[in-house]
C-alpha cells in the first residue's frame, strides 16, 4: 500500500525594516495557504521574524479570524514583529541554521516563507541547504520586500511604490509651503529620505517636476559622489533664479572616497554603517557657506509606514508575491525568490516570475546612470517612465471616527516542543 504523504505546516517570517504593505504579503500567504489545506495544515508566523524560529516562539495564524487576516491588507508595520538579525556565517558557524531545522522538524514545518530583502534571501537559501544536509528537506521561498527597491532581478520591490508615492506627495506639498514663504523666510528646504546605497526613493521626488526649474531643484543620490563646491554652487543658482531651493537627499549620500556625509561611526546588526542624518549636515553647510535660512525634515519611519497614502500598484504586487510563494511551494518548487516582471510601461503591465535564490542573495540593484541627469541632481525621462506606474492608484484603508482602522492580531503562540532553549 502506498504511504500517504503527510500534510506539512508552513513558517512565515518578516525581516528587517517593515513597509506600508508587508502585511499584504502576509495576507497573501495565509489566505492562499487556507485554500490548500491538504498540503499546508497551518501557517505559523515567527514572533519578531527569524528570532521567533530560533526561540521557538511560533504564532498560530489559524486562530485569527478571516476578517482580521483580511484587514492585514490595510495595516502598516509588521503584524507579527520583525527583526534586524543576521544569522552567523554558514560555513564557520552552522549552529543557528541547525536550530532552525530542529524547530521546523519539531513542528512538522515543511515550507519556509521569508519576507525580506537581500540578506533575507541569503538566509532562505542557506536554510534550504541545511535542511538537505540534515535530511529534513525544506521548501524555501523568498518573498521580496524593501522600501529601498534595491533587490536584484525583480523589476520592482513591494514596499517601494508606496514610499515613493509618499515622498513625491510630501515633497510637492512642502515645496508649495516653502514657495509661499520664501520672500521673507526659508530659502532652502531639505528632505532626507531612506536609501543607503541606492537612490530610488529620492528619485521618486522628481516625479512632481512638470517643467524646468520646478522643485525638487536638487536630488542627492548615493550613486553620485558628493562635491561640496559644486553642490553649493547649484544651491546658490537655484535660490537666485527661483527664490528658493528644495533639496531631496538620500541618507546614503557620500563623498568620492566612499565616506557617508552622515557617518555616525557605528554599525547596525547587519554590519551596515549607522547613518546619523544627512539633512542637518547639509543644512549647516549651506548656512555656514551661503548664509541662507533653512528648514529640514527627516522622513524616517513616516515614509515607510504611511499606509494612508499607499499605492494600489504596490498593494497588488505585495499580495501577489505572497500568494505566488504558496502556489509555487505546493507545486514543489524551492530555493526561489518571487519576482515582479514588467511587461510594458504604458499601459503598465506586469506578471509574476521567479529566480534562483543564489542569484539574489546579497546583491544590490542601484540606480542606472541612464536614470540620472548629467548634472547629477535630477532624474531623466527614462527614470520617470520606470517610476510613474509604481505609485499609481490609491489604496485607502477603511476609516473609523476620522482615523484609519488598523488591525492588531491576537498572535497566540504554539506550545513549545523542544526542551533546549536557544540563546540569541
Amino acid at each position: 500500500m502506498k504511504k500517504k504523504m503527510l500534510t506539512k505546516n508552513a513558517f512565515y517570517a518578516q525581516s528587517g525594516g517593515v513597509t506600508a504593505v508587508i502585511n499584504a504579503s502576509a495576507c497573501g500567504v495565509i489566505e492562499t495557504a487556507k485554500k490548500h489545506k491538504t498540503k499546508i495544515a497551518k501557517v505559523y508566523a515567527g514572533k519578531n521574524g527569524i528570532l521567533g524560529a530560533l526561540s521557538e516562539n511560533l504564532i498560530d495564524t489559524s486562530l485569527e479570524s478571516d476578517k482580521e487576516i483580511a484587514a492585514l491588507l490595510y495595516t502598516p508595520g509588521g503584524a507579527f514583529g520583525s527583526a534586524r538579525y543576521k544569522l552567523k556565517g554558514f560555513e564557520e558557524n552552522q549552529r543557528e541554521y541547525q536550530r532552525l531545522i530542529k524547530v521546523f522538524k519539531a513542528h512538522n514545518i515543511g515550507y519556509f516563507f521569508y519576507n525580506g530583502g537581500g540578506d533575507s534571501m541569503d538566509t532562505a537559501l542557506k536554510v534550504s541547504q541545511m535542511g538537505e544536509k540534515m535530511n529534513f528537506p525544506i521548501i524555501s521561498i523568498g518573498i521580496p520586500k524593501t522600501v529601498d527597491n534595491d533587490i536584484a532581478v525583480t523589476d520592482s520591490c513591494p514596499g517601494f511604490g508606496s514610499v515613493a508615492k509618499y515622498i513625491a506627495v510630501s515633497t510637492h506639498e512642502a515645496s508649495l509651503d516653502v514657495l509661499s514663504m520664501a520672500e521673507t523666510s526659508t530659502k532652502v528646504f531639505i528632505l532626507e529620505v531612506m536609501g543607503r546605497h541606492a537612490g530610488w526613493i529620492a528619485a521618486a521626488s522628481g516625479l512632481i517636476a512638470k517643467k524646468q526649474n520646478d522643485p525638487p531643484h536638487m536630488i542627492l543620490f548615493p550613486e553620485v559622489p558628493f562635491d561640496q563646491k559644486d553642490f553649493l554652487s547649484h544651491v546658490k543658482k537655484n535660490v537666485q533664479r527661483n527664490g528658493f531651493c528644495v533639496i531631496v537627499a538620500s541618507e546614503g549620500a557620500r563623498y568620492k572616497n566612499g565616506k557617508f556625509l552622515a557617518d555616525a561611526g557605528t554599525k547596525d546588526s547587519f554590519g551596515h554603517k549607522q547613518l546619523g542624518g544627512v539633512a542637518p549636515v547639509l543644512a549647516q553647510t549651506i548656512k555656514k557657506e551661503l548664509g541662507y535660512k533653512f528648514h529640514y525634515a527627516i522622513a524616517d519611519y513616516l515614509q515607510r509606514s504611511a499606509r494612508h497614502l499607499a499605492s494600489q500598484t504596490d498593494l497588488d504586487q505585495a499580495y501577489a508575491v505572497g500568494e505566488a510563494a504558496v502556489e509555487m511551494a505546493i507545486d514543489g518548487k524551492k530555493s526561489l525568490m518571487i519576482t515582479i516582471q514588467r511587461l510594458s510601461d504604458s499601459p503598465y503591465k506586469w506578471s509574476i516570475g521567479s529566480v534562483d535564490l543564489s542569484k539574489v542573495a546579497n546583491n544590490e540593484k542601484k540606480m542606472p546612470k541612464s536614470f540620472i541627469k548629467k548634472s547629477g541632481y535630477g532624474i531623466t525621462n527614462s527614470c520617470r517612465k520606470y517610476l510613474a506606474p509604481l505609485i499609481e492608484g490609491e489604496a485607502y484603508p477603511n476609516y473609523e471616527n476620522g482615523l484609519p482602522r488598523y488591525t492588531t492580531l491576537k498572535n497566540n503562540l504554539v506550545p513549545k516542543r523542544l526542551k533546549t532553549k536557544f540563546v540569541v
